[in-house]
């Protein structure tokens, strides 16, 4: 058995966990590891777009936990990275159509055939949670800087320590200029709260809408600050501890603010 599986959740939904999700599975293949994404989202399934896998779709996650088919005929292969996979979610079920031990038997068997497993936790604290949460060996937590997205990946935190998984973060979604004025929590402020380990930011990024909207990967897209972030949390990720987190620039300022205090004309 090699594969770790790892969940990434947030508690709220809206907090792009799916995209990232996504972007780290395809980062992580890119750094040439075998990865399957597993959607837990069962009758919500979203991955599929986002991946532009849609239209691939014939087995899911529960056929493959019930036993009707088997980890080949369910994984998707995504022919543009190598060592990427797509699970989907079943569209027609439900997230009590699962139990903890139906997912411990996926787990089971991904990890035989996987380096790393990436499991799309979908929102709340109920059945899809628990299932998601059975068989990971590591949990990325999500979080944007809003205060009702810090307090519900509070409450995921505390449910992750109590199944004996560390939990690390990921602050996605900041906009520095909000940070300057007062309107929006600093990740500084988001990691104090919540205590756990940081392993990336990721700013606010126009084109990570449009790479979703596409079925394309943030990730191929090198001049994205979204996409450069998310591959140097994949690179961490394997274990790379000498790559940085890159910090937002806050003390940023227009170009004619800059042009304005270089002629003198402002402080």
């Amino acid at each position: 058995m090699k594969g770790k599986v790892i969940v990434i959740t947030s508690g709220k939904g809206g907090v792009g966990k799916t995209t990232t999700t996504a972007s780290l599975g395809a980062a992580i293949a890119s750094l040439g590891k075998t990865v399957a994404v597993v959607d837990m989202d069962i009758g919500l399934r979203n991955l599929d777009v986002v991946m532009g896998l849609e239209n691939r779709i014939v087995y899911n996650v529960v056929d493959l936990a019930l036993g009707r088919c088997q980890v080949k005929q369910a994984a998707i292969r995504d022919r543009r990275i190598k060592g990427l996979y797509l699970i989907p979610a079943s569209q027609s079920d439900n997230k009590n159509s699962l139990n903890t031990d139906d997912m411990a038997r996926v787990t089971k068997k991904l990890k035989q055939e996987f380096d790393y497993i990436l499991i799309d936790c979908p929102a709340g604290i109920e059945q899809g949670f628990e299932n998601s949460v059975t068989g990971a060996d590591e949990a990325v937590v999500v979080c944007t800087p809003e205060v009702s997205a810090v307090r519900d990946a509070d409450r995921i935190i505390g449910l992750l320590y109590a199944r004996s998984i560390t939990p690390k973060l990921i602050v996605n979604r900041i906009v520095p200029q909000m940070v300057i004025n007062g309107d929006m929590l600093s990740h500084k402020d988001v990691e104090d709260v919540l205590s756990i380990e940081l392993i990336g930011l990721v700013e606010m990024d126009d084109r990570v809408i449009a790479a979703t909207n596409t079925g394309s990967y943030i990730t191929n897209d090198k001049t994205s600050k979204a996409g450069q972030a998310y591959t140097r949390i994949a690179q961490r990720m394997l274990g790379d501890k000498t790559i940085p987190i890159k910090e937002p620039d806050y003390d940023q300022k227009g170009i004619w603010s800059k042009i304005g205090s270089k002629l003198g004309l402002k402080k």
